[in-house]
């Protein structure tokens, strides 16, 4: 975790850093004082309602996000995203002062018309936000980069929030507000200048300025990686399901835990608090890579805790409401909730920052910003979406902890679906979970795999999850070939099916099926893929390497690429190896959490590629752990 806060001390991300949180602060600081003011003294301003006044400053801000995110995208595609950092940063300046006439002159008109001048300079530095980190940070900081601006995010919309409501309840002249939204601004556009040349991917890019179109255009790029796309409706649907959540925290602490205005602050508080955690936590739990096996594991801890805030919630109001904070926490009921909650953050911090780091990661460079663009239009039209969907369901009777519980079953379901589209989600959670609670994985040499390109990874065979293990230390997807007798095994023949691996069988036992074996590995090298092999073929009997036979030498022969050596150490003896090894009471004494190690070598040169040589190589690297 000290590796990704070492980032704030680089310049290529430490003023980045601190503009985009001084960006989020003074969006909330100004959005909040503003709706407070309107709420509090709305006669003074209008004759419009509170109620009205305060959701048509919700749909202002929004609005700019369906109107020129596509067009944000396609700048930051176009021009060099440190220059548009520093331009949105004077337009920010601008309208602070803009707002700042507004309430001199007492004029509700120009107020709302600076908070969606604002949303919109929030729609153009969204796209730079998030396209910038892939050119700024190397891929084992990516995960670390985007948790820091994650959790930074939360709790400077925490923090502006009450800063906001703060001085609007206190100053003596609303023109505050706007002085403290403009000391702000320029403090950001100060910041800003300190970040690194991020250049245009796209130079020549000619601009739409049609936002349907270019909206439609944006969507497209997105769906032609599938991964990319369905990563995209994850970060939307959690959007719309955190917004959710936080618009009923203040009726929640009111009518149903019977607190005061300090406990709307208490619980959204606690939920930011576990939305840093989470997010922080994920470059450990990652080991510094982009881990998508994180993703099913907080959407399962979203539902979970999202279900059991349902049943945590009282029926009855207590006696003497509404209790100050001190008598709110005197309740265990109370800390039942605040638990749920920060649950909820910490889970949705793991869910969220992996998505982020994916899309950045796997997005075409020339359409990356356009990507991220699309990404905020479909957050945007989400959180809308979510918020007509709860004013239908509590419109009609239902009880904000029931809403909160059918949100959960919503998320179990949507995960469901995305997940079968997608199997990779759930099979890196397979992985993730079988190297971080039945052993403990140990990795040497991984940058051996080349990042890029095709390659044949040869290994020992230990156990049957020796290809779950070796795909979870890899980064990139690997095609395996394995014994047809292997992929077939129950249970686990389900997570080989979609790894896509690639069954073989003995010449004398089945030509047809070896021969199309060796064709599928011949199409995924042409492809760029990885294709991994044991070629041993067989899992081992005593726990040594076997005698190597010649798959190797004739797929090398057809596709010469580099054949890279691994080797695997400590899984003989474990559950998952051969029933003839070690007495089972061994097996009981090995246990959970029993680490295992991988060692890979540097590539070797197809025409050096023998039987004998691989074998040598293997059973060295397999040595280095002795």
């Amino acid at each position: 975790m000290s590796s990704q806060f070492g980032l704030l001390k680089t310049r290529r991300f430490g003023p980045f850093f601190v503009t985009q949180f001084l960006g989020a602060f003074n969006d909330n600081l100004f959005k909040n004082a503003l709706v407070v003011l309107l709420t509090f003294q709305a006669t003074s301003w209008t004759t419009l309602t509170p109620e009205v006044l305060t959701n048509l400053a919700a749909g202002i801000f929004i609005l700019p996000f369906f109107l020129f995110s596509a067009t944000a995208g396609q700048l930051a595609d176009k021009y060099d995203k440190a220059r548009l950092a520093r331009l949105t940063k004077l337009l920010e300046i601008v309208i602070m002062g803009f707002a700042l006439a507004g309430f001199v002159m007492h004029s509700l008109e120009v107020l709302l018309a600076a908070l969606f001048l604002l949303g919109l300079q929030s729609a153009l530095f969204g796209p730079v936000k998030y396209a910038i980190l892939p050119q700024h940070l190397h891929e084992n900081e990516l995960v670390g980069g985007n948790a820091l601006v994650e959790s930074g995010t939360f709790v400077a919309i925490l923090v502006g929030t009450l800063a906001g409501g703060l001085l609007a309840g206190v100053a003596q002249h609303p023109t505050w507000v706007a002085f403290a939204g403009l000391v702000v601004a320029v403090a950001g556009y100060l910041t800003s200048r300190g970040i690194p040349v991020a250049p245009a991917p796209v130079p020549d890019l000619v601009v739409g300025l049609n936002p349907l179109t270019e909206t439609w255009r944006n969507i497209g790029f997105a769906r032609q990686n599938r991964t990319v796309f369905l990563s995209i409706l994850g970060i939307s649907w959690f959007w719309l399901y955190g917004a959710l959540f936080l618009a009923q925290f203040p009726v929640y602490s009111k009518s149903v835990l019977g607190g005061n205005e300090t406990t709307v602050t208490l619980l959204l508080a606690i939920f930011t608090v576990g939305i840093g955690v989470g997010s922080l936590l994920c470059d450990r739990l990652s080991g510094g890579h982009v881990e998508i096996g994180l993703v099913p594991f907080g959407s399962i801890g979203l539902t979970i805790f999202g279900i059991d805030l349902a049943f945590a919630s009282p029926d009855l109001l207590p006696v003497g409401a509404p209790l100050p904070l001190a008598g709110m926490l005197a309740m265990h009921e109370t800390w039942r909730v605040l638990f749920d909650l920060f649950a909820l953050g910490l889970f949705g911090g793991l869910f969220i920052v992996p998505l982020y780091a994916l899309i950045q990661l796997r997005s075409a460079p020339d359409q990356r910003a356009r990507i991220i663009a699309c990404n905020n239009i479909l957050n945007a039209l989400f959180m809308v979406c979510g918020a007509l969907a709860a004013a239908g369901l509590l419109g009609n009777g239902v009880s904000i902890p029931a809403l909160f519980g059918i949100a959960a079953l919503c998320n179990a379901a949507v995960a469901v679906y995305i997940y079968s589209l997608v199997p990779e989600f759930m099979l890196r959670f397979i992985a993730w979970l079988l190297i971080h609670s039945v052993y403990r994985l140990q990795q040497k040499g991984l940058e051996n795999i080349p990042q890029e390109g095709p390659a044949v990874l040869v290994c020992n065979h230990v156990s049957f999850v020796d290809p779950i293990v070796i795909a979870a230390a890899s980064r990139r997807p690997i095609r395996f070939v394995m014994d047809h007798r292997i992929h077939r095994t129950p249970v686990i023949n389900f997570v080989f099916r979609h790894m896509h691996t690639i069954p073989i069988a003995p010449a004398r036992e089945d030509p047809a099926m070896m021969e199309a074996a060796f064709e599928e590995v011949a199409r995924a090298l042409e492809d760029g893929e990885l294709v991994a092999i044991f070629p041993e073929g067989r899992i081992t009997n005593d726990g040594e390497v076997c005698p190597f036979r010649p798959g190797v030498q004739r797929i090398v022969g057809r596709s010469p690429v580099p054949v890279i050596p691994m080797a695997l150490q400590g899984l003989w003896g474990s559950f998952f190896s051969r029933r003839d090894g070690p007495a089972m009471s061994d097996l009981r004494r090995a246990g959970l959490f029993k680490k295992i190690a991988l060692s890979v070598g540097p590539a070797v040169a197809p025409e050096a590629a023998t039987p004998e040589h691989l074998h040598d190589l293997v059973a060295g690297l397999r040595g280095d752990w002795k």
